[in-house]
């Protein structure tokens, strides 16, 4: 026998996210996509020469301070404005890339 599961969504995404993020090394992952994707963004703009930006190579920084019990990650590419934020960081397993370069892609760029 074949059924639908229904689900409100206000009440599962914070289980799915207390499940995802709780385990660290998901949690880097995620971090760490966010700032090859800042870094993939970067290079499509420079591409399509719509924006003048200056040269310099694409960093993705670790920076482990054990006496403070952090792990900062950073980069240098292009963050993302209130809309991508709502859009791709306030939901579960949605890639902003994949948009961005498809955007990109219709425009013959990549």
């Amino acid at each position: 026998q074949k059924g639908q599961i229904r689900v409100e969504t206000e009440n599962i995404f914070p289980i799915i996210k207390k499940f995802l993020y709780s385990d660290h090394e998901i949690f880097v992952r995620e971090l760490v996509s966010n700032a090859v994707d800042a870094c993939q963004k970067i290079m499509a703009i420079k591409l399509s020469d719509s924006v003048k930006i200056e040269e310099s190579p694409l960093r993705i920084d670790m920076i482990l301070n054990k006496k403070e019990k952090t792990l900062t990650i950073q980069d240098n590419g292009v963050g993302m404005t209130e809309s991508e934020v709502d859009k791709y960081i306030n939901q579960v397993a949605v890639s902003g890339a994949e948009d961005f370069v498809q955007k990109y892609k219709d425009a013959n760029i990549i």
